[in-house]
């Protein structure tokens, strides 16, 4: 006849040690391993996205670059690129001198005036001409540049990004406010099979009649990506998670083999 208690045969209950060392617990440990290893991998690529180790060199933004160099027609601006002196020739559309409403100028609201530059075959690019601070004074200046006709040019200016669409007001609904090369593609004449920049061009030097645009170099941004780092940081903790996760539960599991054996005890002395 064999004893019913589970540990009326023990002089003494197993120790941490022992209850770490069974099969099950290896296998949980090698289980938390694998996770660890995969969470390690995770934070080694969120630390290598962190760190630029080619960023721009200093006042690189403010060397002229030609435009095709930096941005091609239809394709996205790179971060890097964004606020980038840029140099450009063409030919302006003449029916396409359109007036923005609501731009500032160091602090003071006014108006853009805004043309089409055929850079080359079938493309375009938005270009930003200069700032008017009266609406009356924009309408003149596009008015004048319409009469040249179809005039070539050179420019020199910042490649910015696309500033999107807004819904225009319904008591003017020609009215734009946003730099937006697809919202002025709409109001463009000749634009069937047209291929556009999708960033604009804003122009270093106004022609006669309007104010220079400010358009200040961009900030120089740190090559370090805290953010990314961070995230590294939050995947070293979770590694090292799980090692505690199967410490936690095999100590509980010991915790309970104790007890059992002290309750046994009690009741068998």
């Amino acid at each position: 006849m064999t004893n019913s208690a589970p540990y009326a045969s023990q002089e003494f209950p197993p120790t941490l040690r022992e209850v770490m060392l069974r099969g099950r617990w290896i296998g949980v440990l090698v289980l938390c391993l694998v996770v660890a290893g995969v969470f390690a991998w995770l934070g080694q690529w969120q630390l290598a996205r962190a760190i630029d180790t080619d960023p721009p060199a200093p006042g690189a933004t403010e060397q002229v670059q030609p435009l095709t160099e930096v941005v091609e027609p239809g394709q996205y601006l790179r971060e890097s690129s964004g606020g980038q002196r840029v140099e450009t020739s063409g030919t302006w559309v003449a029916e396409d001198f359109i007036v923005l409403s609501q731009r500032f100028n160091d602090g003071a609201e006014g108006y853009w005036v805004t043309g089409q530059l055929r850079v080359a075959e079938r493309t375009s690019i938005a270009v930003a001409l200069g700032w008017a601070p009266t609406r009356e004074e924009a309408d003149a200046v596009a008015a004048g540049l319409a009469e040249r006709g179809a005039v070539e040019g050179e420019i020199t200016g910042r490649i910015i990004d696309d500033e999107g669409a807004a819904v225009p007001p319904r008591a003017d609904p020609y009215r734009l406010t946003l730099m937006s090369p697809a919202a002025l593609l709409s109001r463009w004449h000749d634009v069937d099979g047209l291929n556009v920049y999708r960033p604009y061009l804003a122009s270093t030097e106004a022609p006669e009649g309007l104010v220079d645009i400010s358009s200040p170099a961009p900030v120089e941004k740190s090559p370090v990506n805290w953010l990314n780092v961070f995230y590294a940081a939050e995947w070293a903790v979770f590694a090292g998670f799980a090692f505690y996760l199967w410490y936690r539960l095999a100590r509980d599991a010991w915790e309970r083999e104790v007890e059992e054996f002290e309750d046994a005890a009690a009741q068998h002395p």
